[in-house]
């Protein structure tokens, strides 16, 4: 059988132990509030499908509205709380507003939840 000690595993994650500093824990500590807070706002299913829609590129409202079979209130307020959160960012073209992602955070993270549950599945 592998032994699977710390020492063995190859990974990315830290060691807490006896050994970590107070400094130490407290970053880490902050990282994972964040780290939360992230999850949280994309743990609804209809910001989870905004964020999917965007990772192709900008859309405005109306086509998410239509993408989405949702009405614009549901739409907006899912918005609003992306952007809230930093993951989208608006943009005015006359009475249009488009959204894109604020960076590639939410793409990494479609990309392990499209791994874990939809590569293998017919239903994605």
């Amino acid at each position: 059988m592998e032994d699977l000690t710390p020492q063995n595993l190859e990974s990315v994650l830290p060691v807490i132990n006896s050994l970590t500093s107070d400094e130490e824990i407290d970053r880490i500590v902050t990282n994972a509030t964040k780290a939360s807070n992230f999850l949280k706002a994309i743990s609804h299913e209809g910001r989870l499908m905004i964020l999917c829609h965007l990772v192709s590129g900008e859309k405005s409202v109306t086509e998410l509205e239509q993408l989405l079979s949702a009405r614009q209130a549901a739409v907006s307020q899912q918005l609003s709380r992306l952007r809230l959160e930093g993951l989208v960012q608006p943009r005015r073209d006359g009475k249009t507003i488009y959204y894109s992602l604020t960076d590639d955070r939410p793409r990494k993270i479609l990309e392990v939840v499209y791994e874990l549950f939809c590569k293998d599945s017919d239903a994605c």
